[in-house]
């Protein structure tokens, strides 16, 4: 069917010609293909019309059948889809473990040491799991994303992982996300198994490249792990290779206190007067964190157009501190809101990321007015989403047919109605009442069920791989030589 519509309570599209953040009450949104058709208020001449056009080649969410009198009427808020703008499919099967411990420990104990186990036990793995475990492992990061409502992510895929990005690619695919990968890299103070060259850095970002040339929903990009893990050579490298292709470049910037006081007082300048002074920063670079900076640090990014993205989740779990977002904000510089990865964040929350950046800020500025929920919603949503470059993160005609329908029928989201809707969303949810997720017109969660993943199968995949690598730890134990220690 090319044709899907669905009515609901409430709908707020961030489109300014179509309410912006305002509420419409009984809405509609009829998509075509992978794009929006058109939306709005729903009246029943509206209803019939469709009903009587698009007859035989039209899916109606809410109803199992296509033969029926009137579009039904959701119990919800109709959204655009939730875009996560910085995180890692690697991490899903490490959550919770390596607790209460300061980045650079929780890398060496937890995510290289699990992304050296399906680097080294593959070809074990595939044997027990009848699949790729890095395929098991990124289907389960897919997985997360649909249950929290997120159809468009950046997927950092750095550390071991960045061998492996053919089966992310096929995570992507078969799951229907838009995804942009950044393809990892480190050549210093870093495990010393899986450092580079800048011609090698090259040659894997080539060949990923060239994998995806013909998927409209899938990029590639450089995304060099770490401002203290990368060379000047590298970077410059890197960075040449995005502008001849007019491509992002992602980085990890100032995430850890201890770590970024040593890269400055080791090369002289932090790592954004670093970055700066190799030319890196620009549009369209987007800095993953940047938590520690000074003052100088935030007129670099203002002046460059750098972008930021801001994942309070894993800065309060790992203990590196918020970034001042309030002053980035106050600069013009664009900051969206992300998770992180599942391992440090432990979920996908992003709604639940969204709060806890506000509620931080409005206690740690004693201004409850700060980060209100309409700008919330904007920045997991529409400033991601150009972030990314996709044609996304607001519902108006002709943008991609992306949207959540929001369960207002929970006992934690009722009363909502015209009036507190919006406020809702962030101060009453628990973030997992994604009752629909369509992703360029696909219906990727019908009624809570998600639709183009086994859920049961994954989840089983995940228990087998996650028993093999905690057996595996035990007698491994950690590695070494992960950025700085103190």
């Amino acid at each position: 069917m090319n044709y899907l519509v669905a009515r609901a309570k409430f709908m707020i599209t961030l489109d300014p010609d179509f309410g912006g953040t305002s509420v419409i009450e009984d809405a509609y949104i009829l998509t075509n293909g992978d794009k929006i058709h058109s939306l709005g208020k729903y009246r029943k001449k509206i209803g019939d019309e469709i009903l009587k056009t698009y007859k035989g080649k039209l899916k109606i969410l809410g109803s199992n059948s296509s033969d029926v009198k009137e579009i039904p009427l959701i119990q919800g808020i109709i959204l655009p889809a939730f875009v996560k703008a910085h995180g890692h499919d690697h991490e899903s099967p490490i959550i919770g473990l390596s607790k209460d411990v300061p980045l650079t420990t929780w890398l060496d104990e937890a995510v290289n040491v699990f992304s050296g186990f399906l680097r080294e036990k593959k070809d074990e793995l595939e044997r027990a799991l009848k699949k790729p475990p890095h395929f098991v492992t990124y289907l389960k990061a897919r997985l997360d994303d649909i249950y929290y409502g997120i159809a468009t992510s950046l997927v950092h895929h750095c550390n071991h992982n960045k061998y492996f990005y053919e089966y992310l690619i096929e995570a992507a695919k078969t799951a229907k996300t838009k995804m942009v990968i950044a393809i990892g890299s480190q050549d210093r103070f870093y495990e010393r198994r899986i450092l580079d060259t800048p011609e090698k850095a090259i040659s894997r970002l080539n060949h990923a490249y060239k994998l995806v040339e013909n998927e409209p929903f899938i990029k590639v990009i450089p995304g060099p792990d770490q401002l203290f893990s990368n060379s000047p050579k590298l970077l410059k490298a890197l960075k040449q290779w995005a502008l001849d292709r007019g491509t992002l470049i992602h980085i990890h910037s100032s995430e850890e206190p201890k770590t970024t006081k040593w890269f400055t007082k080791k090369f002289g300048k932090t790592p954004i007067e670093y970055a700066h002074s190799i030319d890196f920063l620009d549009p369209l670079t987007i800095l993953a964190h940047q938590v520690n900076c000074t003052d100088n640090d935030l007129k670099i990014i203002q002046q460059t157009g750098a972008k930021v993205v801001h994942n309070p989740l894993a800065n309060t779990i790992l203990g590196s501190g918020m970034p001042p977002l309030i002053k980035m904000l106050k600069l013009g510089i664009p900051v969206a809101i992300s998770t992180d990865g599942s391992g440090s964040a432990d979920n996908q929350n992003i709604i639940n990321s969204a709060r806890l950046a506000s509620q931080y800020q409005k206690a740690y500025h004693k201004n409850p007015s700060l980060l209100p929920a309409n700008q919330l919603l904007e920045m997991i949503t529409k400033i991601p989403a150009q972030f990314l470059g996709f044609d996304t993160g607001q519902l108006s005609p002709g943008k991609l047919a992306d949207f959540i329908i929001f369960d207002i029928t929970k006992p934690n989201m009722v009363p909502t109605h015209s009036k507190n809707c919006l406020q809702n969303i962030f101060w009453a949810s628990n973030g997992d009442e994604i009752m629909y997720l369509v992703s360029n017109g696909v219906i990727l969660k019908d009624n809570y069920k998600i639709t183009v993943l086994n859920e049961e199968e994954i989840k089983n995949d995940i228990l087998e791989l996650t028993d093999r690598f905690l057996f595996y730890k035990e007698r491994f134990g950690s590695v070494s030589g992960t950025g700085v220690h103190f």
